[in-house]
């Protein structure tokens, strides 16, 4: 029988048991975690600062860069703070609020994504009606559906969770509160809960997977028809970096969420858990700046901008210091 106390801490065995295979975790996901802060970041200020960046791809790609910032720092924080302290322990209402935040940003991420493929089907096969289509409005009424959407999705699930009594054992082997872990604690019959989890998993991923699957092939059907070799380079070169996001971000997703139960090792489910939480925020940056020449040039144009003004500043501090000499 369980003990009828209700639980308010919970702890998070984290990723390994190992003191100092710890110690080397820690360093490489502050780092990670830091390079995809700043990466993330980048992206935001460069997509607002230069006016070279100012269409609708850029302009989804600043709210993923943004909504990256937040997903990342759902989960990694405490992770780090709990190996660095040792006491792998969150409360019980710190594990709820880590577990709304982490799907509400992702379930976002996946409706912004299949927000850019649609503009990129746009782009490519209608590009005489794109500036008209794609305009502000829609552009920014797609961004709020995204939030909105994801907001839906998710908040039925989470209150009922919530609502859940938790009442003993208090151990999550994991490394943050994710559902499947968190639901087996709940002192209650959970079947509906993990059947709605599973339901909206499957139109959250495979929905929005849908829509970007057939965007792509559409767009792939179009370039071929381009007569230009390099007509059809620079099409592709142009979703090659969302084409990428896209297949990280749902491959290790609907490993974790679509694959039944029971049929993975749950350390390797771990890792890919790191994928997506981890790693899949920081290759945004990487992947959209190295392989997109037009945020390279505006990259260069904002670090010169800034070394002009620099150098405006300490010229302008000079003359004010040989006048008072």
């Amino acid at each position: 029988m369980r003990n009828n106390t209700m639980v308010r801490e919970l702890t998070l065995l984290g990723l390994t048991g190992n003191h100092e295979l710890e110690i080397i975790l820690f360093l490489l996901l502050m780092g990670i975690y830091l390079l995809t802060i700043m990466g993330n970041i980048l992206i935001v200020l460069i997509t607002l600062a230069n006016q070279q960046l100012y269409t609708p791809m850029y302009f989804f790609l600043r709210h993923v860069a943004f909504v990256e910032i937040g997903f990342t720092s759902a989960i990694v924080p405490k992770a780090l703070a709990n190996i660095a302290i040792g006491q792998k322990t969150i409360s019980l209402a710190g594990c709820f609020t880590q577990f709304f935040l982490y799907f509400v940003l992702g379930t976002t991420e996946f409706l912004l994504l299949a927000a850019m493929s649609i503009d990129r089907y746009v782009a490519i096969c209608n590009p005489l009606r794109y500036s008209t289509i794609m305009n502000n409005r829609i552009c920014s009424l797609l961004v709020l559906w995204s939030w909105a959407g994801a907001l839906l999705l998710i908040i039925v699930p989470a209150v009922v969770l919530f609502r859940m009594p938790f009442c003993g054992p208090n151990t999550i082997n994991h490394f943050f509160c994710d559902n499947g872990p968190l639901m087996k604690l709940a002192c209650a019959d959970t079947s509906l809960l993990e059947l709605l989890s599973f339901l909206i998993a499957v139109l959250s991923l495979l929905g929005t997977l849908a829509i970007n699957i057939v965007s792509y092939i559409n767009i792939i059907c179009t370039i071929m028809r381009i007569p230009s070799t390099t007509g059809r380079q620079k099409a592709f070169s142009t979703c090659a970096s969302h084409f990428t996001v896209v297949s990280i971000t749902y491959g290790s997703c609907i490993f974790l969420y679509i694959k039944p139960r029971g049929t993975s090792d749950l350390g390797f489910r771990k890792g890919v858990a790191v994928l997506n939480t981890v790693v899949s925020p920081l290759l945004i940056p990487f992947i959209y700046c190295l392989r997109n020449k037009q945020v390279q040039d505006a990259l260069r144009a904002t670090i010169r901008q800034l070394v002009s003004f620099w150098k405006g500043d300490s010229g302008i501090s000079e003359q004010k210091n040989n006048t008072k000499q």
